[in-house]
């Protein structure tokens, strides 16, 4: 449940920023998206690692290079269905395109952030009044 709220925060990281660089910036969906995918990242990084699988054992710099090879797999993933779905259907929203591709990308993130990035005992972080 909190890899899914984590998700929609960076999701909601993501869509803004392609609104903002789509339609007031007038950048073209595709450079907008690389963008906005990039900061949503980040994001979910800081926020997997405080609410959902906690720090990993191996340090930070380690956790952040294996989360960076994770996202950008997914996010090169997500970026492909993203952008077949707007040269196939040049009418759809980019944000349209957008959900499609996050929802169809996210089992493929939550299990390589789970199995090698926050990898240790337990994969989700125990609730306060687990402890």
């Amino acid at each position: 449940m909190r890899f899914a709220i984590v998700g929609g925060a960076g999701f909601v990281v993501d869509a803004g920023l392609l609104v903002l660089l789509h339609h007031w910036a007038g950048l073209d969906p595709f450079s907008a998206r690389l963008m906005s995918i990039a900061a949503a990242a980040f994001t979910t990084w800081r926020l997997n690692r405080a609410h959902t699988f906690g720090a990993s054992p191996t340090g930070q710099a380690t956790e952040g290079l294996r989360y960076g090879l994770v996202a950008g797999l997914a996010a090169g993933l997500n970026y492909l269905i993203y952008a077949l779905a707007l040269i196939l259907w040049p009418i759809l929203p980019p944000v349209a395109a957008a959900i499609g591709a996050t929802l169809l990308v996210m089992v493929f993130s939550y299990f390589g952030y789970a199995r090698f990035v926050f990898r240790s005992g337990s994969h989700a972080r125990a609730l306060p009044a687990d402890r």
